[in-house]
C-alpha cells in the first residue's frame, strides 16, 4: 500500500513541466483516495480504461494523454461527465504525463524506441518552445532499413510504414513518438540523419524522396505503450503497489 500523495509527488518530481511547451494539462488531474494498492498505467484517457480500471479495483490511474488539454473545455458535461463519472464514483485519480514522459532519459517513449535499436542519444530533438522532447541518436553498428522495420513491428506489435528512401545502410537517427508531422521531419532533415522514425503517418512521401531520407510510421499508439509501461514498472519497484498496464488499442 502507497499514499496517494507520496506517489504524485515522485511523479512530478521525476517528470518535471520544466520548459517544454506542452498542450497537456500535466500531473494530477483527478483526485481520488488517499491510499493506493493497484496503479492502472494506459496511453491514452478514456471511459473504457477508467472501466477496466474500477474493475481491477485500481486507486491510481496514469497516461500518457490525459483528459484536459490547453485547447479543450474544462467543463464536465456530456460525453465528459460520463467519462469522469467512472472515476468519481469509484474513487480513483488520474495522472498525465505528456511531453515530460516523452522525452525521460531513462523510460521515456524516445529513449526507449533508441533503445529497441541499440542506438545511444547523440542529441536532442523535437523542439516544444525552449525546451525538446525528445533525441537523435547513433547506431554503432548500421542497420539495414529492413532489420529495423522487424525490430520496431516485433518490439511494439506493430505494423510499420516504410519509405526507404535514404542510405542502405543507417547509421543515425531521429525519433519522434506519436505525432511529429512535417515540423519533426523538418528537424529530422536539418539534422542530416540517414532515417526518421514517429508514429503518426504524414504527406511526406516527396519530401523524403527528393531529400534521400528513410521515414518510418511505426502508429501513434504504438510508438507511446513503452513509457508508461516502464513508468509502471519502476512505480512497482519504488511503492508497495501493484501496477497493471491496460491496453486499449486505437489502430491508429
Amino acid at each position: 500500500m502507497a499514499q496517494r500523495d507520496a506517489i504524485t509527488m515522485y511523479l512530478d518530481e521525476i517528470l518535471p513541466v520544466t520548459d517544454i511547451d506542452d498542450p497537456s494539462f500535466n500531473g494530477l488531474q483527478v483526485e481520488g483516495k488517499e491510499t493506493v494498492n493497484t496503479i492502472v498505467t494506459g496511453v491514452t484517457a478514456g471511459k473504457e480504461l477508467f472501466i477496466r480500471a474500477a474493475e481491477l479495483e485500481a486507486q491510481y490511474i496514469i497516461v500518457h494523454h490525459g483528459h484536459y488539454w490547453r485547447y479543450g473545455t474544462p467543463a464536465i458535461a456530456g460525453w465528459e461527465k460520463r467519462r469522469i463519472d467512472v472515476l468519481l464514483q469509484n474513487n480513483i485519480s488520474l495522472y498525465a504525463s505528456h511531453l515530460p514522459l516523452d522525452k525521460h532519459p531513462q523510460i521515456g517513449n524516445n529513449i526507449q524506441l533508441l533503445n529497441l535499436l541499440n542506438a545511444e542519444i547523440s542529441g536532442d530533438f523535437s523542439k516544444h518552445g525552449e525546451g525538446s522532447s525528445s533525441y537523435t541518436g547513433m547506431i554503432m553498428r548500421g542497420k539495414h532499413m529492413e532489420e529495423i522495420v522487424s525490430i520496431l513491428n516485433e518490439g511494439l506489435q506493430t505494423k510499420c510504414i516504410s519509405l526507404p528512401f535514404g542510405p542502405a545502410i543507417i547509421r543515425t537517427v531521429a525519433v519522434c513518438s506519436g505525432g511529429g508531422g512535417y515540423k519533426a521531419f523538418a528537424e529530422a532533415l536539418d539534422a542530416k540523419v540517414d532515417l526518421f522514425i514517429t508514429g503518426d503517418t504524414a504527406e511526406i512521401y516527396n519530401d523524403a524522396k527528393d531529400s534521400g531520407t528513410n521515414v518510418i510510421f511505426a502508429g501513434h499508439h504504438a510508438t507511446e505503450r513503452l513509457g508508461v509501461k516502464a513508468l509502471g514498472e519502476l512505480l512497482q519497484k519504488t511503492f508497495e503497489v501493484r501496477v497493471e498496464f491496460v491496453d486499449v488499442p486505437t489502430g491508429l
